[in-house]
């Protein structure tokens, strides 16, 4: 008899992991496993293992429920209080590179039918938080000089795929959206809290960043449908594949329609920190999210480190006269490979807000229903 690939999603209750916890739950064709602290908040059969990476023994204790995996998506991550000061700091790269460690080495020495491994880079692969980078960024690029814990991962997982029968993919996504709470970057939730606490205030959806910024997105169910579509095609194999939406967009130009989808009018004005203002009106969530019955009324939970991201994107913080050049990747490589799938940026925040209110995450914009 023929045994049903197992798939572990570890880091399942985040942006990435959520995503792919739902799309290979919902396909009736895997077994999946979610290994994170937190639970995934999916409607999918799967088995959640509530582990801390950081816990070596606690992973070690797991290998004879990891002999069963076929697949790996390593999609877990460590983030300092503050997000991007610690981008630059050594204990925060050696605690992911550990991370990682703890978990693939009973994994590897149990799993005798591993075939797959998927793991995250990004950006900062190409020095997008120290420098400006080549546009497009391409995959075939040197190795950006610069110590980051994406070089430590990929060196450890290279070194582990020497000999071994599985392959590894490495995925550099552009701006990530999707539908977890909590996350260290996810903007969905900091979009729809910013938009509840506006209109509690009466006023319209003032546009917090600066002018310019081109960039890409990519939906986090997009990123599952590849990661699908990388566990069963050899061309995904031992390759590092860009991934985006398929278009290119500024916040300021998204605006209205971020707008429109949470029921305000959008308005433009000087540059002020998300940060600053959602922290000083916590207690103004906490007031909606008890009145409308929402999930979350704690608004830090909500966000994770997310606002802080949100104030990175935007430029808020960058000196006036800054050029804020684009950060663009080409996806040319991933589309020869086989997998051409794209969304219309506008159309997922519309989406993706839309799906939180119909969770109670955030309130549904006056009038819906």
């Amino acid at each position: 008899m023929q045994h049903r690939p197992t798939v572990l999603v570890a880091g399942a209750s985040g942006v990435i992991g959520q995503a792919a916890v739902a799309h290979f739950g919902a396909s009736g064709e895997w077994d999946v496993l979610a290994l994170s602290r937190r639970a995934p908040d999916v409607d999918v059969p799967c088995e959640h293992l509530a582990i801390d990476l950081t816990d070596a023994a606690a992973c070690a204790a797991q290998a004879k429920r990891f002999s069963a995996v076929t697949h790996v998506i390593y999609a877990a991550l460590y983030e300092k209080p503050g997000l991007y000061a610690g981008w630059l700091e050594q204990d925060q790269m050696e605690r992911n590179l550990l991370m990682m460690r703890n978990l693939m080495e009973p994994l590897c020495a149990a799993a005798t039918g591993l075939a797959h491994v998927s793991a995250f880079q990004g950006t900062k692969a190409y020095g997008a938080h120290v420098h400006q980078i080549a546009v497009p960024a391409r995959e075939d690029a040197p190795r950006d000089p610069h110590a980051n814990f994406y070089w430590l991962q990929e060196d450890y997982l290279r070194q582990k795929r020497k000999g071994a029968d599985w392959s590894l993919t490495i995925w550099r996504p552009q701006i990530v959206f999707g539908g977890a709470t909590g996350a260290a970057m996810n903007l969905i939730p900091v979009l729809g809290a910013y938009a509840a606490i506006c209109r509690e205030l009466g006023m319209p959806l003032a546009y917090p960043g600066r002018p310019g910024g081109v960039s890409e997105a990519v939906d986090a169910d997009l990123i599952a449908r590849a990661l699908g579509w990388a566990a069963t095609h050899g061309e995904a194999a031992d390759q590092t594949l860009n991934i985006t939406n398929g278009d290119v967009f500024a916040f300021a130009n998204v605006w209205p329609a971020i707008a429109r989808a949470v029921g305000l009018e959008p308005a433009f004005g000087p540059p002020f920190s998300l940060v600053d203002f959602l922290m000083e009106h916590r207690d103004t969530w906490a007031r909606i999210a008890a009145r409308e019955g929402l999930r979350e009324a704690d608004l830090e939970a909500l966000m994770g480190e997310s606002h802080h991201y949100a104030d990175l994107l935007m430029g808020v913080h960058a000196p006036p006269d800054a050029d804020r050049a684009p950060v663009l990747v080409s996806t040319v490589k991933l589309r020869k490979a086989g997998f051409a799938d794209c969304e219309d940026t506008e159309e997922m925040f519309v989406r993706w807000l839309g799906r939180m209110a119909e969770r109670g995450i955030i309130p549904a914009p006056a009038g819906a229903g």
